[in-house]
């Protein structure tokens, strides 16, 4: 999970559910789960990337503050309104496109 989310480009986003399927995970709280539990050792790891499959910024409460998962989108470009990705088509990056 945490290499496919490396790969993720900066101004991209990707879903918990395209990350399960590319790996057959079996289920996006699997991602979202891993992705909960990172620690320091892991700080290279851009979690912020990974949204829900409607583009909401479902793990903005797992930052410390609800606020920085969209200062980090916004500060690579991707406009954020009412905690969802804008024009989310367009800034999906799916794992199969690595």
């Amino acid at each position: 999970v945490y290499n496919i989310v490396r790969s993720i480009p900066p101004g991209r986003v990707s879903t918990y559910g395209a990350i399960a399927d590319y790996l057959a995970l079996g289920s996006a709280r699997m991602v979202g789960w891993a992705l909960k539990n990172l620690n320091s050792m892991q700080g290279d790891v851009p979690a912020h990337r990974v949204v829900n499959s409607a583009g909401v910024l479902t793990g903005r409460n797992h930052f410390g503050s609800p606020d920085i998962m969209q200062a980090l989108l916004e500060s690579e470009g991707v406009k954020v309104n009412n905690n969802r990705v804008v024009h989310f088509k367009d800034q999906f990056w799916h794992p199969h496109d690595n």
